[in-house]
C-alpha cells in the first residue's frame, strides 16, 4: 500500500471484557482489549518500540519485517501505512531473523524512525506522513539503531544501538543527533556506557536522559547538555528491561523482569516500593494525567494497572488477562493504552468502559 492509504481491521479476534476486583474494591473496574491488525501481517512480526502522539491521538507503529510503519487513529482505529522501508537480517539468540523500522519517536512535527534493516534513521512529516531523508546511526555498519528518542530540552535525538551479530562492544554506547532543524538530522556526539543501553525515559524538566545497563543492572543518569553519566543507581536487579517516569513528581519507574520498581530520582535514586507483574516485562508506560503505570507481563500473559500515589507507592488498580508474548505497552488518552501483540501481527487497544 502506498503512503496514507487506509486499512480495514480484518483482525478476526473476539474483544476481551475483564472484570476485576481487588481486596476492597467493588468489582467494577472493566477493561476491554481490541486487536488492531497491521497491514501485511500474515505472521509473527518483530514489534519493539512504538510511540503515541498525544497532540495527534495517533500511535506509530514500527512493522518490522512488513517493511512498513503503520499510523493507528486513536479515535477511529483506522491504519494508515507508509511502506518502503528496507529489511535486512540480523543474528538474535543464535537465529538470523528479518527485520526493517522497529523504533519510533514523537518529534518537533516529525517522528523519528530507526531501520534496524539498513541501519538508519528516518524522518516522516508528522502530518502528511511523507518520509523524509535517512541518516546513517553509524559509521560503522555492524551497528544498528535500537531504541530511538528525541530529547527537547536539548533539542536533540538520542540512539541506543545494538549490532547486527557477533561482538557488542561497537553498541556500547549512544548516538546523539542534532535534531535542531527537526528535518535534518546532524550526528553529533557519542556517550559512552559500560554495557549495552536498554530501555530510556527522558526527564526535559530536570535535562536528564535515564537508560538501563544491560546484565550490570544499573539504572543512570545523564545530563543531556554535557552528555555525562551524573547518578548511577541499583534497582535491585540485573534484569532490566524498559523505563517510565513521573517528571513532576519525581518517580522514576524500573521494569526487573517480573516486577516494576518505583525509585525517587531525587533522593539519589532510592527505591520507594515494588509491584510483582509477572514474567516477561519489556516496556513499560505510565499515563501522568491519571497516575497510572502500565506494565505487560508477557509469559505471564497479563497486564498489571497500578496507581501510584504522591510518594510513589504502587496500588494495584486491575490486572488484565492478555495472550501470550504480549509485551511492551504505552499509554493514550484518559484511560486507553496500546499493547503489542508480535505473535500475532497486532496491536491489542486497551479501553475503560
Amino acid at each position: 500500500m502506498s503512503r496514507g492509504s487506509k486499512f480495514v481491521n480484518i483482525c478476526a479476534i473476539a474483544l476481551i471484557e475483564v472484570v476485576w476486583a481487588s481486596g476492597a474494591r467493588t468489582a467494577d473496574t472493566k477493561y476491554e482489549l481490541k486487536p488492531i491488525s497491521l497491514p501485511g501481517a500474515t505472521g509473527a512480526v518483530a514489534l519493539d518500540y512504538f510511540a503515541y502522539d498525544r497532540a495527534a491521538g495517533k500511535l506509530w507503529v514500527p512493522a518490522s519485517n512488513t517493511g512498513s510503519v503503520d499510523v493507528i487513529d486513536g479515535k477511529t482505529d483506522a491504519v494508515s501505512q507508509i511502506a518502503g522501508f528496507p529489511t535486512g537480517d540480523i543474528e538474535r539468540r543464535g537465529r538470523k531473523i528479518t527485520v526493517g523500522p522497529t523504533a519510533a519517536s514523537i518529534g518537533d512535527g516529525v517522528v523519528y524512525v530507526g531501520d534496524r534493516g539498513n541501519a538508519t534513521i528516518c524522518i516522516i512529516d508528522a502530518k502528511t506522513l511523507a518520509r523524509g531523508e535517512c541518516q546513517p546511526v553509524s559509521a560503522d555498519s555492524a551497528v544498528t539503531p535500537d531504541g530511538v528518542v528525541y530529547v527537547a530540552a536539548a533539542r536533540e535525538l538520542w540512539t541506543t544501538l545494538r549490532v547486527k551479530a557477533g561482538d557488542s562492544a561497537p553498541a556500547k554506547s549512544i548516538q546523539v543527533f542534532d535534531a535542531s532543524d527537526p528535518h535534518h538530522l546532524k550526528p553529533k556526539t557519542k556517550i559512552p556506557v559500560e554495557n549495552l543501553a536498554e530501555g530510556y525515559a527522558v526527564d526535559n524538566q530536570r535535562g536528564l536522559f535515564y537508560t538501563n545497563i544491560e546484565d550490570i543492572g544499573k539504572t543512570v543518569a545523564i545530563d543531556v547538555r554535557s552528555h555525562k553519566v551524573v547518578a548511577e543507581w541499583n534497582p535491585g536487579s540485573s534484569d532490566v528491561q524498559g523505563l517510565a517516569l513521573d517528571s513532576a513528581r519525581g518517580f522514576l519507574f524500573v521494569a526487573c523482569g517480573e516486577h516494576v520498581v518505583s525509585l525517587d530520582v531525587g533522593n539519589d535514586g532510592k527505591i520507594i516500593d515494588s509491584i510483582t507483574t509477572g514474567p516477561g516485562l519489556d516496556n513499560i508506560d505510565y499515563s501522568p494525567d491519571s497516575k497510572v503505570l502500565y506494565a505487560a507481563a508477557s509469559q505471564a500473559a497479563s497486564l498489571t494497572i497500578a496507581e501510584v500515589d504522591d510518594q510513589g507507592k504502587f496500588h494495584l488498580k486491575a490486572t488484565v488477562p492478555t495472550v501470550k508474548g504480549a509485551r511492551g505497552v504505552v499509554a493514550g488518552k484518559g484511560e486507553t493504552a496500546y499493547l503489542i501483540d508480535p505473535a500475532e501481527g497486532c496491536i491489542l487497544k486497551l479501553t475503560h468502559k
